[in-house]
């Protein structure tokens, strides 16, 4: 496959997108946003500055690429060495998503799983665990990357909250909202520290995004049909 070049962020340890409805579940496939082992959080460095319009969260050596989507801080992960499929090393932490990796993808509406685009001829891929959202919602925010139609059971095989089950969102668009990550604050001795972790991501806009770490980029999907996994594989052979 053909690399997705991210632009690390830096301390990074290591400075190291078909239409077709063919799925697999390679025994040795594993996502592309999955967090591997020896991928740890970047030591704390976090500063707050008081600006007239505010306080403002930085990295005490921060980069450009610090910021990657609408001037938002983004959580600091090392990154292991790639393989010859331009693939992330390293054992799986099966319940962790890479939070740049997430954003990349997320960004890009890149496949979760290879990192290609994840367009198919239908629209876009979002799975969800069967008990992760209410299917009579008008909308729906989520944190999974799309898939592509190659890896749309791969992907419900090896995601531990889909539980090989998921609800399906075939969706036309899928704007981006906001984000999800931790606030920051000051303290009554200038230290900086955790001030919340909201359960819900913040909206683009929202005045707390100042302070916050993001570590997941969020999409809003509000145009879509709710399938099941063979009923998305028969849509997506009947419009290939």
């Amino acid at each position: 496959m053909t690399g997705l070049l991210l632009p690390f962020p830096p301390n990074a340890p290591t400075r190291e997108k078909t239409r077709s409805v063919r799925t697999t579940t390679e025994p040795t496939l594993v996502p592309f946003i999955t967090q591997r082992k020896g991928e740890d959080a970047a030591r704390d460095n976090l500063i707050i500055f008081r600006h007239p319009s505010g306080p403002r969260l930085y990295y005490g050596d921060e980069d450009p690429r610090d910021r990657p989507i609408r001037g938002v801080l983004w959580a600091r992960c090392g990154f292991n060495p790639l393989d010859k499929r331009q693939m992330p090393t390293g054992d799986p932490q099966w319940k962790l998503m890479h939070p740049y990796r997430q954003m990349v993808t997320m960004q890009t509406l890149s496949c979760q799983v290879c990192a290609k685009p994840a367009r198919t001829p239908l629209g876009f891929i979002f799975l969800a665990g069967p008990k992760d959202e209410d299917p009579t919602r008008p909308t729906i925010y989520t944190n999974q990357p799309p898939v592509c139609a190659k890896h749309a059971r791969a992907a419900a095989a090896l995601c531990p909250h889909l539980e090989e089950n998921p609800m399906v969102f075939l969706a036309r668009s899928a704007p981006l909202y906001g984000v999800h990550g931790t606030i920051y604050g000051l303290s009554a001795r200038n230290e900086v520290h955790v001030v919340a972790q909201p359960d819900e991501p913040l909206p683009f806009g929202h005045p707390n995004l100042p302070t916050l770490l993001g570590s997941q980029l969020i999409r809003r999907l509000s145009s879509f049909r709710l399938l099941d996994l063979d009923e998305l594989l028969h849509a997506l052979e009947l419009a290939a």
